[in-house]
């Protein structure tokens, strides 16, 4: 997580990635002068561990969260799911999921961007986000 926070230009324990923080661009994006560039196994394993934080923080199989190509989990306590596509889904890219698990990137402004895709009822992560502190 310290390898993507350093190449993505968060600040560890951001908060809120609200315009004029320092630390996002207007569209809640890392900053425009922030390096991008992080490799890609540094990429995925930051991605697997937060969600895995987030399995961890909100166990169950009601909601699947998909971060393609990395890494998708299963949580949210209430009614599972095991076959064919979940009612319940939320996907988004590497760079979004990981400004939302670090607190750089709030879920209202995430899905009021378009930057995640929700669907079902239950696909809402407000209150578990962020994963990350400090």
């Amino acid at each position: 997580m310290a390898a993507w926070r350093a190449a993505s230009g968060v600040a560890a324990g951001a908060a809120g990635g609200a315009a004029g923080d320092g630390d996002s661009a207007a569209d809640g994006s890392p900053a425009a002068s922030a390096p991008t560039v992080v490799d890609r196994t540094t990429l995925a394993l930051a991605v697997r561990y937060s969600l895995q934080l987030l399995a961890e923080r909100a166990p169950g199989g009601t909601v699947e969260v998909r971060v393609p190509p990395f890494a998708a989990v299963q949580c949210v306590e209430g009614p599972k799911h095991t076959r064919g596509t979940p009612p319940n889904v939320i996907e988004t890219d590497a760079a979004t999921w990981l400004s939302l698990a670090t607190g750089s990137l709030a879920w209202a402004d995430a899905r009021d961007a378009g930057r995640v895709h929700a669907s079902g009822q239950r696909a809402d992560l407000e209150g578990l986000l962020p994963v990350l502190r400090g």
